[in-house]
């Protein structure tokens, strides 16, 4: 028997084996009968609130249907739902108030079953795309390719069950060139192959800004929106239904003139940024050298409103975006458009990120001596934070070389019971972790509780040990009350 695990509650679900739900989807379809049907392909950290924001809509009441998977790491989001238990942590108060009038109006249900395409107005394709890295033992990039094996399988899933008047709209990050190259002949293909009109379908591709936190839900309906379609009238289409969903009184909807466009346009956006986080990694380890303060040095450059968004240095870079986006694009060039070039600057920025998780464990050993053997916590797996989302956190690259040396680690998250890459359970009790007997403190993620002045109290009292700050969080007067005691450590400052 196959289970799902919730990764907030550890609780294991039974996977059904037979994957009809028609029964249940026919009878939330009459309970909501005369509003038009969006179904959401992905229910993770994107597709999740996208379907909130949906059944919550500024100008149209929906029937929205989620669905994803049903295999161990997705089923259990389904499950969640269903039970009224919405399965993303994050510290945004709308999410659980946006559910809970879901709840109260019956508009939104998640299911396994793709029948749910049949009865859809619109799909929106919020699924991931992964790509697949080789690196050396240091984190450096050596080749990378981009497998659309499983987005091309949900494209065709659509094509083979959606009605011929729909209306596709992609949100997931794909090579620029995807939705024209890719998603379209397949569902194409598919409409032929089952007798039905290709001239009617509208396809578009508008890509999310999703930043989960304390504003996911307005990221989303109160940021600006950028779309296209891969003709006029499907872009006509994409934006009459993003003007349902999105406040234009407090946003703009930009339209560009090609789906290759706005691809394009969201792997740029988000090469920029990685780009301008390994500048400030380079030179936080050129500040460790030096033995000055990056942090104090950028808070002084950015005075200037040109130099305003100069990074902090940090453990590393995670997440979904900015870990893969920039060899999304660089694939691209030669894949879809046949370039003899990449993008060099863009891929060796993604290089140098991967890079900085290594560092920051060598720099802990180099400063206080190695860690075998030793205790240690850490606060905060998640790779943002005041959000629960671990994949592609650069702590999980410093637990594992922390564990290769023989450590004992116990975790804290207050958005994380159960990390799934790591297969170990969280906790959520700081008093608890702090308890145990620690010879090393690491605050690795960025969350609100950890810059608070009773948590400093808290690590003050504690016997003397070493806390390594890998993202400037303390401040100086909390790092001045704590060197009483302690030895501090805190990445990208030389000056300690």
């Amino acid at each position: 028997m196959r289970y799902s695990t919730n990764i907030n509650t550890s609780e294991r679900y039974e996977i059904p084996s037979d994957l009809d739900d028609s029964v249940r989807i026919r009878d939330f379809l009459h309970k909501n009968r005369g509003k038009r049907v969006i179904v959401v392909q992905g229910l993770g950290f994107v597709g999740a609130v996208m379907a909130l924001v949906c059944a919550n809509a500024f100008t149209e009441e929906y029937a929205v249907i989620g669905v994803d998977l049903a295999d161990e790491h997705s089923f259990w989001k389904i499950r969640s739902l269903n039970d009224g238990l919405f399965p993303l942590v994050a510290d945004d108060p709308n999410i659980p108030l946006f559910f809970e009038k879901s709840i109260e109006k019956g508009n939104f249900i998640a299911t396994y079953d793709t029948a749910a395409y049949k009865h859809a107005d619109i799909v929106i394709v919020d699924i991931n795309l992964d790509v697949q890295k080789t690196s050396t033992q240091d984190g450096s990039l050596v080749d990378y390719d981009v497998d659309l094996g499983g987005f091309k399988k949900a494209i065709r899933t659509i094509g083979q069950n959606c009605k011929d008047e729909v209306l596709i709209l992609i949100e997931t990050t794909v090579p620029p060139g995807t939705t024209e190259f890719v998603a379209r002949p397949i569902l194409e293909e598919e409409l032929n192959l089952r007798e039905l009109s290709i001239k009617r379908y509208k396809l578009g591709h508008s890509y999310e800004r999703v930043m989960p936190g304390p504003d996911y839900i307005s990221s989303i309906r109160e940021f600006p929106r950028v779309y296209s379609g891969v003709n006029e009238g499907s872009a006509d289409a994409v934006q009459e239904f993003l003007e349902t969903i999105i406040d234009i009184s407090q946003c703009d909807l930009t339209r560009l003139e090609h789906t290759n466009a706005t691809e394009m346009c969201k792997v740029l956006e988000n090469s920029y940024r990685a780009m301008n986080i390994s500048f400030a990694i380079e030179w936080s380890r050129f500040a460790e050298e030096a033995g000055v303060n990056l942090y104090a040095m950028v808070d002084a450059i950015r005075v200037r409103k040109t130099h305003a968004n100069l990074m902090y240095p940090g453990i590393g870079v995670g997440g979904y975006c900015l870990t893969k986006d920039p060899l999304l694009a660089s694939w691209a060039m030669k894949a879809h458009f046949k370039s003899d070039s990449n993008l060099n600057m863009s891929v060796n920025s993604v290089s140098m990120n991967d890079q900085m998780p290594r560092f920051a464990f060598e720099r802990l050993e180099e400063s206080f001596g190695s860690t075998q053997g030793l205790s240690i916590a850490l606060l905060g797996v998640s790779y943002r934070g005041n959000v629960g989302d671990t994949r592609f956190s650069p702590v999980e690259t410093v637990a594992r070389l922390m564990q290769s040396k023989g450590a004992k680690l116990v975790f804290h998250d207050p958005y994380v019971r159960y990390w799934h890459e790591m297969d170990v359970h969280v906790e959520k009790d700081l008093d608890t972790v702090l308890n145990a007997d620690i010879d090393i403190i690491l605050i690795a993620t960025g969350h609100r509780e950890y810059t608070q002045d009773d948590v400093v109290a808290k690590l003050f009292k504690l016997k003397p040990c070493i806390i390594y700050d890998t993202i400037g969080l303390l401040t100086d007067a909390q790092i001045s009350l704590l060197r009483e005691k302690h030895e501090i450590g805190v990445l990208g400052r030389g000056d300690l």
